[in-house]
């Protein structure tokens, strides 16, 4: 029995009440994964050297430093 016959016969077995939070899981296991674009790829590389810049507090505080700037 393939993995796809064993997920599908275990989908009859789940009760009505729990099969919306099985439906969100598959849709979400559905998508493909997306590759990131060539600005994202560049800030990896730039952080992967060694350079740029690392915030290591909250979101308030990254956002009124950047505010600052």
């Amino acid at each position: 029995m393939s993995n796809r016959e064993i997920a599908k016969n275990l989908i009859d077995q789940i009760p009505e009440s729990k099969l919306f939070y099985i439906i969100v899981y598959l849709q979400g296991a559905a998508v493909p994964d997306e590759t990131p674009n060539a600005e994202t790829l560049e800030a990896f590389a730039e952080l992967s050297s060694g350079s740029g810049t690392l915030h290591s507090g909250t979101t308030e505080e990254l956002f009124a430093k950047l505010m600052e700037d």
